[in-house]
Order: structure tokens, then C-alpha cells, then sequence
């Protein structure tokens, strides 16, 4: 991809990250999306265009508001600058090309359920059931290839994945008393499934399981977190759902080539 191509990908990807800024804030308030239009979360004031310009704004107004001085996140300029760069990240590797679209699909979903679920520790119904339809439906087309599912891999990837960490998830609630996984987590690797296969969630499991428990014992040993704290499991699932859709067959050549 030509470079002048790059920037302008980077360009639009930022814009959309604006958007799904937009969607983190208000989705858990289970506000409408469209209306009204971007404003301060905290004096309501209504942001101009020249402030609302992605990553930029934010640098030029040194992380507050313009109105009232409140400081705006971090997580925004961050959100757009990792929507930018997965948007390039996708077009240089698929190309103007279907699988692309519907890569860039996932990704921008994969961005707010994981902003979502760190800061709220919910998986909204709203993006991870119609995602699970989508999935299914788009294995069906003929025409889209890898490294999108086969329409049974997918079928099979939706029931296996849903249905196996629900299952897994009651049992350790029947034998501890507690529930260890929230069912929002359950939809999630259904979607997982659905659009990567059930190929993909022996490692996702297995991989986010690893990451979670380094990353939370890390927390709770340098940062000081209390352990009875509900840690968010969704951004390990589709850290590693996305590691393997880049990587995932490389790293089974390379498992079966140690196992053989």
C-alpha cells in the first residue's frame, strides 16, 4: 500500500474512532448515539468542530475542556489513535477487499466492547448478539474468504463457544459459590466463534486465561488492587481472538511442530 493510501486510511480510521468514542460513552448510559451531538460529559457544553477534530483536539486543548476546564480522558485520543492504526493494519494486509470490510467490522467492535468492558465491566447485548448474527451470516457468503469461518466452522464455533463457557461458567458458580465469569463474557466468545471458527477458541481460552491471571496478579501486587474486585475478562478474550486471526496458525504449525 502506498504511502499517501496509508494516510488517508489512518485519516478516516481516526474519524471512525471519534465515532465509536461516542458509542463507549453513551452505550452503557443507554443513550442514543446520533443525538444530541458531542459534548463535554461534564458542563454539557456543545464541542465545535475545530475542537472535535480526532487526536488533535485533544492535544490542542491539553486534555480539557475548552468551557469549563474539566479534563477530558486519555482514553480518547487513544481510542482514535488505535482505531487509525488497526484501520491501516487491516488494508495493508487484506487490501481494498471484502474480508477487509468486514475485518474492519470486527475490529471496531472488538474496540468498544473492550473500552466498555474495562471501564463498566459489561459486554452490551446491543453489539455482542447482533455481532454473533452477523458472523454466521457472513461465513455464509460464498465469496468471502480467509480468514473469515466456514459456514459450519461458524455454526460450530457459536455452539461450542457460548454453549461450553456457560457451561463452564455454571459449574464453577455450583462448586464455589461464586460467580466467576459473567455471561457477557459467554456472547463474547460465541462472536469469537462465529467469525473465526471454533479453530479459534482453544487458544483464545487458553491464551486470555494466561494474560487475565499475569495481568491481574501484576495489578494486584505492584498497583495494590484489592483481589475481591471483579477484574473485566473481555479484553483478554479479544486480545487474544485477534492474536490468533494474525498469528493463529503459525502458532499451531509451531505447537504440533514441538508436540510431533
Amino acid at each position: 500500500m502506498y504511502w499517501e493510501l496509508g494516510v488517508i486510511v489512518f485519516v478516516y480510521g481516526a474519524v471512525i474512532g471519534s465515532f465509536l468514542n461516542v458509542c463507549i460513552y453513551r452505550i452503557p448510559l443507554q443513550e442514543n448515539i446520533a443525538f444530541p451531538a458531542s459534548h463535554c460529559p461534564a458542563c454539557k457544553s456543545k464541542i465545535p468542530w475545530t475542537d472535535n477534530i480526532p487526536i488533535f483536539g485533544w492535544l490542542r486543548l491539553k486534555g480539557k475542556c475548552r468551557q469549563c476546564d474539566e479534563k477530558i480522558s486519555i482514553t480518547y485520543p487513544l481510542v482514535e489513535l488505535l482505531t487509525a492504526l488497526m484501520s491501516v493494519g487491516i488494508i495493508h494486509g487484506w487490501g481494498f477487499s471484502l474480508e477487509s470490510v468486514a475485518l474492519l467490522i470486527l475490529a471496531y467492535a472488538f474496540i468498544v466492547l473492550t473500552v466498555i468492558d474495562f471501564y463498566h465491566y459489561i459486554l452490551p447485548d446491543v453489539i455482542t448478539l447482533p455481532g454473533i448474527v452477523l458472523g454466521v451470516l457472513l461465513a455464509a457468503l460464498p465469496w468471502l474468504g480467509a480468514p473469515h469461518a466456514t459456514l459450519m466452522d461458524s455454526i460450530i464455533g457459536v455452539v461450542a463457544g457460548g454453549g461450553g463457557l456457560w457451561g463452564f461458567a455454571w459449574l464453577f458458580e455450583k462448586i464455589t459459590g461464586k460467580v466467576g465469569m459473567g455471561f457477557g463474557d459467554v456472547k463474547l466468545l460465541a462472536l469469537i466463534g462465529a467469525w473465526m471458527g471454533w479453530q479459534a477458541l482453544p487458544f483464545t481460552i487458553f491464551f486470555s486465561s494466561v494474560l487475565g491471571s499475569v495481568v491481574g496478579l501484576t495489578w494486584i501486587l505492584i498497583a495494590g488492587r484489592d483481589r475481591s474486585l471483579p477484574i473485566p475478562f473481555g479484553p483478554y478474550l479479544i486480545i487474544s481472538a485477534w492474536v490468533f486471526l494474525l498469528y493463529g496458525q503459525r502458532i499451531y504449525d509451531w505447537y504440533w511442530g514441538l508436540v510431533l
